[in-house]
């Protein structure tokens, strides 16, 4: 692990300025790149902390605030420990916010991101890896699929919605993707049944997609989110490691 330095940064898209956070490592030499999607929960201290920490591992780390339509981070103000159970105000002010993030707006946007890193004197040339959570791993689907020339390794955690009957579902980019992926699935994740579990791997096979796709025992969905009741550490561990493993096999 080596030290890190981050900084706010502003990315210009073709609807706006997004805000953003930076973490690199603090010698200031070019690293890979790595585009990290938020949860719906936005852009606060915990995905800042999950920022360093993958930094530190030897990476250029950017987190976009993805609703930046909307406002600058924070767009929804929450509390530091965030409990829907406990306040279920939280998801009627976050559920209109994700909503307007359409798949259509998330490929937009990820070519003004990709962009950034690849004008970036602290990241190296050549493709990067992108990584998403909850909703982040939608974003990332869509991003690979979009972006595959610019995309070398994708991961997915406890991400919901991943193959849907809708017709913007994200598995069905599947035929695009050149990446690697990894999606650690969380056990107990009602916005992830095992019918949608069986038709994204599906997808992915069909589709010649190298992928592993692994079911997480016993957690919840949103496992490495500390700041909610759905954290589970040894589920998080795990995600770390194998985070880790396709970033070291990438680059």
């Amino acid at each position: 692990m080596t030290d890190v330095q981050a900084i706010d940064v502003d990315i210009t898209t073709e609807d706006g300025v997004a805000d953003a956070y930076l973490a690199h490592p603090a010698d200031g030499r070019p690293r890979p790149g790595v585009l990290f999607y938020q949860d719906a929960y936005g852009l606060r201290p915990h995905l800042r902390s999950m920022a360093d920490r993958l930094a530190a591992a030897g990476y250029t780390v950017l987190v976009p605030n993805v609703f930046y339509r909307l406002g600058r981070t924070p767009v929804v103000e929450l509390p530091e420990f965030i409990d829907p159970d406990a306040d279920p105000t939280i998801w009627e002010r976050l559920g209109p916010v994700v909503a307007s993030l359409t798949p259509d707006l998330v490929k937009r946007d990820a070519g003004a991101y990709l962009r950034w890193l690849a004008d970036s004197p602290l990241v190296t040339d050549g493709p990067v890896a992108v990584t998403g959570y909850c909703m982040g791993a939608r974003l990332t689907l869509w991003t690979t699929a979009a972006h595959p020339d610019r995309i070398a390794a994708a991961a997915g955690f406890h991400g919901g919605g991943l193959a849907t009957d809708q017709p913007t579902s994200p598995h069905l980019g599947a035929p695009d993707i050149t990446a690697e992926l990894y999606f650690g699935h969380a056990d107990n994740d009602p916005s992830l049944p095992p019918e949608q579990i069986e038709r994204f791997e599906k997808a992915l096979t069909d589709a010649g997609v190298r992928h592993t796709c692994e079911v997480y025992p016993g957690a919840s969905h949103g496992y490495t989110q500390a700041d909610t009741p759905a954290y589970d550490r040894k589920a998080d561990e795990r995600h770390w490691a194998a985070l880790l493993d396709l970033l070291d096999r990438t680059f």
